[in-house]
């Protein structure tokens, strides 16, 4: 029996990992590492290793669609929201006496 061939969709870098985590969850794919060369930011065929959801044709085809939506509704949220500035605490001054 031949085995079924597998396909990947590259998750970006810079996915939530509550993205990655809720596709692993509702669709039957794993989560990968593979190397793949980077061509920006100065790079010129720079391997990296990269993650990837891997799984059957019809089943990835549905993650890619899927993740398209949930990066799109994070953005439209207003992506990470950025930590809260630590207020400075008082600062003493030394007096001359």
């Amino acid at each position: 029996m031949a085995e079924e061939e597998l396909f990947d969709v590259i998750i970006p870098p810079g996915v939530p990992k509550t993205i990655i985590l809720d596709i692993m969850k509702k669709f039957d794919v794993q989560v990968v590492e593979r190397k793949m060369p980077f061509y920006f930011a100065n790079m010129d065929g720079t391997e990296r290793e990269i993650l990837a959801f891997r799984g059957k044709r019809g089943v990835v085809e549905e993650v890619e669609k899927y993740l398209k939506a949930e990066l799109q509704k994070f953005i439209d949220e207003g992506g990470f929201t950025p930590r809260p500035e630590k207020s400075p605490g008082k600062a003493t001054e030394k007096q001359d006496s």
